[in-house]
């Protein structure tokens, strides 16, 4: 998911002077001056604004599984998260392990923000000129096919082949985390390509598990869950502006999917991309209108129209990935790797696992395959003069962001469950790939990176130093 650093909740607390009037009765206890408060709350709510923040979390998440399901207490780990729900209204009984529950139902929220985001870069950002945006689409399509070749090259006939799609997935928070421990040694327009390139990795990946991870196709839920879909559509057109209208129909057009076979998280992308990601609003002029108009002493019906008008010059996909983004980086996804990244590595299950096709093909799709599909496809993208590299960033550098791009957490761990199912040995062997491959990605990109930032600033000064322009010479092949 994008790490973009926040802004603060609420800036009052910034300013929590008792002398200012504006406390009625003091500061709330998160603008105190009390010493928990100063030195412990205020500076976790910082750290939670900065982007690197999300990875940091989910790495910590991810941890804990693997030492909670190594440990003595193993056992307790299983059976948490085998725990059976069961949501009961009448006659009508949906049951689901913990899992299940968290995989299905709480991950469709982490998928919506992907939708929310993809949106928002169609019609604003990266995606919007397809000709800007070129070299990260054609370089995320080729970091995905050769991930999956080399997969399947290790497991072509045999029983693990149907993991092909583990290694084609970037974790958008894990690999803007390496860039953020990097800082400015990394230069934005890079940041951007691989945004860009995770984005369009995220679509691919949402792709390949609605058309080849689906089981059991119910079409006459299929029918119900478009019938909601086009409910969304024709609402949209009508201009229907309530929020809770949608959410009912999101119920509906997921428990739909969830019953017809297609993933269910599938309905959190469509969901994102119909939401509207232009202001209902023009922004300008409901300021403006909003500062003509207002009163010397406004009455409840006055403020709510400002309300009204301030609130709705921000389109709803910005407004609600703001809302859902933390939950989403800080809560949803910790949980999901908590749940998912707990593998059993004793009794001679690692040793098994550094000897399978399947943990030797997910790590080396990561590592190798990434590095490989984008670096070349972009080489070809630029050769063709279909589009550049990014502005200060030459060709080694590309490599180490195509290495960060191996990172695959997240969603590579999604469909190892959709893959092989929580029981098989695969996918274990599957985990152990995906967690050594996506540690190795990490570090050999950062290395690669810092080199190659290093290589960059002297070849920069020495340029500086000759009177020559300090213009990088490595834009295009």
């Amino acid at each position: 998911m994008t790490e973009e650093p926040q802004e603060s909740v609420d800036p009052i607390l910034e300013e929590h002077d008792h002398r200012s009037g504006i406390w009625r009765t003091g500061p709330i206890w998160m603008a105190s001056d009390r010493r928990l408060a100063k030195f412990v709350a205020r500076p976790i709510a910082s750290f939670l604004r900065v982007e690197v923040a999300g990875g940091v979390v989910l790495l910590a998440a991810a941890v804990i599984a693997l030492v909670w399901a190594n440990s003595p207490f193993a056992d307790s780990y299983q059976q948490l998260f085998e725990t059976e729900i069961t949501l009961r209204i009448g006659s009508f009984e949906l049951a689901e392990d913990l899992r299940h529950w968290i995989n299905d139902a709480l991950m469709v929220i982490f998928f919506f923000v992907v939708g929310l985001e993809i949106k928002y870069e169609m019609v604003a950002g990266e995606l919007r000129d397809p000709r800007a945006a070129a070299v990260p689409i054609i370089a995320a399509f080729g970091g995905m096919a050769v991930p999956a070749a080399i997969y399947l090259a290790f497991n072509s006939g045999g029983a693990g082949a149907d993991g092909w799609g583990i290694p084609m997935a970037t974790d958008i928070a894990f690999a803007l985390g390496v860039l953020a421990v990097l800082g400015r040694r990394i230069p934005a327009p890079a940041r951007v390509f691989l945004l860009t390139l995770a984005i369009v990795d995220d679509i691919g990946a949402i792709a390949v598990i609605a058309i080849f991870y689906t089981a059991d196709l119910q079409l006459h839920w299929l029918a119900l869950a478009a019938a909601g879909v086009a409910a969304v559509v024709i609402l949209r057109r009508m201009r229907v502006w309530s929020l809770y209208v949608y959410i009912i129909l999101g119920v509906f057009v997921w428990f739909a999917m969830f019953q017809s076979g297609v993933h269910a998280t599938i309905a959190g992308v469509i969901m994102g991309l119909l939401t509207p990601a232009k202001p209902l609003l023009d922004e300008s002029q409901a300021r403006a209108y909003a500062r003509e108009s207002a009163a010397d002493e406004l009455t409840a019906t006055e403020v709510r129209r400002y309300r009204f008008l301030l609130g709705e010059s921000v389109s709803v996909a910005e407004r609600m990935e703001r809302t859902l983004h933390p939950w989403s980086s800080y809560v949803i996804l910790p949980i999901f790797a908590l749940g998912n990244a707990g593998v059993y590595l004793g009794g001679g299950v690692l040793g098994e696992a550094l000897g399978s096709s399947v943990t030797l093909g997910v790590a080396t799709g990561l590592v190798v395959g990434k590095i490989v599909g984008i670096t070349v496809t972009s080489w070809l993208a630029v050769r063709l003069k279909l589009g550049r590299l990014p502005t200060d960033t030459g060709w080694p550098m590309m490599v180490g962001l195509s290495a960060v791009a191996g990172v695959g957490f997240t969603v590579s761990l999604f469909v190892t469950g959709l893959a092989f199912g929580d029981d098989s040995m695969f996918a274990a062997d599957a985990k152990v790939g995906v967690l050594g491959g996506s540690v190795i990605a990490a570090v050999l990109g950062a290395v690669v990176l810092v080199v190659a930032a290093r290589r960059r600033d002297l070849h920069v000064r020495g340029d500086s130093g000759a009177g020559v322009s300090s213009q990088p010479s490595e834009h295009s092949a």
